[in-house]
């Protein structure tokens, strides 16, 4: 079986062998640019880039709604880094930095920041406001995935 990803790059769709993201996820590369296909940390998305991960990717995406004048969004951001490692490869992390793309946080009707929405297949599953430390942002995707 294979699951389409979204080089984190040049936003080239891939496919790639399902058991690849349990073995060999560190090494693939995207054959466009090269670049990793399955990086173990948060990816700066803009509303084009979410919009592309959100139609075309079968991994779930967890995104991060943030500003950088948000002191709750500073404060959460190591802990979101170190979700997005222990996540890789099965869910993806993206932020989105409603401050630099309010089109794209009204477009997902973010209220409030930090905003974390859990999306699969092109849909909203889950969402939280609020500031959350590593083992929530855990519990929050693994509630839905098993993660």
């Amino acid at each position: 079986m294979h699951v389409h990803v979204v080089c984190p790059q040049c936003g080239t769709v891939n496919r790639l062998v399902e058991t690849k993201l349990d073995t060999h996820w560190r090494e693939a590369r995207c054959p466009s640019c090269r670049g990793p296909l399955l990086p173990d940390h948060p990816i700066s998305v803009d509303g084009e880039g979410l919009a592309r991960h959100v139609e075309r990717s079968d991994l779930p995406l967890l995104v991060d709604f943030w500003a950088p004048w948000c002191g709750p969004c500073r404060m959460m951001a190591p802990a979101f880094q170190e979700a997005a490692a222990m996540l890789a490869p099965k869910v993806r992390l993206l932020k989105l930095d409603t401050e630099a793309h309010p089109e794209a946080g009204a477009r997902w009707g973010v209220r409030s920041i930090p905003t974390l929405a859990l999306i699969d297949r092109g849909r909203e599953v889950a969402r939280q406001a609020g500031a959350m430390s590593t083992p929530q942002i855990l519990r929050f995707v693994g509630e839905k995935f098993g993660a």
